[in-house]
């Protein structure tokens, strides 16, 4: 069992929570994800890394109420247990493995939209962690809806904006992005998005556009994390990839997104997934990641 500390709500439907977990927070690194059961009969659901403490051993999650399973997860006070966490899973950031002389040569560029603040987080605060500068665009819907303002602020050069107008900038982040490249003069080498499928898509049509390297990490699609499931099965150019297990970062000009959002709908459904295990066939799921059966 996994002792819950510092649970609270951040904004409606989006909520917090520390988690008990030396093992997992002695490997997890910037960009990666553990899979939590609330209870015994629960199910297993991928949630990304927001933060985490070594010293504490505690890892920090946050995560939408969508379902059953977040929302008997947002029930959970201090004190708590979650019945399991496994982790970390997926690939660690290509940050990470980049010398930080060469990141420091670059202009980096963050876009992170409603939850997609958490995984954004780690990366920004460990550049910031190792001398390394970058540039955050923070987007909502609304100023109510806004997550992790402060937090991103005091690791970043943030921009925050909302569609609404309602506080910050006024517009979509990727009109946030063209103001900043058109009537700011910034010159970007890297841009990493992470958020909903819709704004990761726009993002990266608006970075090639001015030929950014663009990264996105593609966890919304993400079901069983392991591989075995199929859910999160994508085109990354010419190849079938796996957010879970090959993921979930990929580079966002190649990603088929219109495919992986249809493709996303239909796996919502128990016809929707036998049809798309008979046209997918063998390649429809991929494997565990560690036994050689990746399609």
């Amino acid at each position: 069992m996994y002792k819950v500390s510092n649970a609270r709500m951040l904004v409606d439907k989006i909520y917090t929570m520390d988690v008990e977990a030396p093992r997992v927070v002695a490997h997890c690194q910037p960009g990666q994800f553990v899979i939590i059961k609330v209870d015994e009969q629960g199910e297993r659901i991928p949630l990304t890394i927001c933060d985490y403490d070594r010293t504490k051993g505690t890892v920090t999650l946050v995560y939408q109420t969508v379902g059953t399973t977040t929302f008997k997860l947002s029930e959970l006070k201090d004190g708590d247990e979650l019945c399991d966490i496994t982790g970390p899973l997926g690939r660690p950031s290509d940050l990470i493995d980049t010398p930080i002389e060469d990141l420091k040569k670059m202009n980096i560029l963050f876009v992170a939209g409603g939850v997609g603040a958490a995984p954004v987080y780690p990366q920004a605060k460990w550049l910031k962690e190792h001398g390394v500068d970058c540039d955050v665009i923070l987007g909502s819907k609304t100023k109510d809806l806004l997550i992790m303002e402060k937090k991103l602020a005091e690791v970043s050069n943030l921009y925050v904006t909302t569609d609404d107008g309602s506080y910050g900038f006024n517009g979509m982040v990727t009109a946030q992005l063209e103001d900043l490249v058109e009537n700011q003069g910034k010159k970007y080498d890297l841009c990493v998005a992470i958020g909903p499928m819709i704004m990761m898509k726009f993002t990266a049509l608006t970075t090639k556009k001015y030929g950014i390297k663009t990264v996105v990490s593609m966890n919304p699609i993400m079901v069983d994390g392991t591989g075995m499931c199929g859910g999160c099965r994508l085109h990354v150019g010419d190849e079938v990839k796996f957010a879970c297990v090959d993921g979930p970062e990929f580079d966002g000009h190649l990603i088929n997104f219109d495919e992986a959002m249809k493709r996303s709908q239909m796996y919502k459904t128990l016809e929707g997934r036998a049809l798309l295990k008979l046209q997918e066939g063998d390649t429809h799921h991929g494997g565990c990641g560690e036994c050689g059966e990746d399609a």
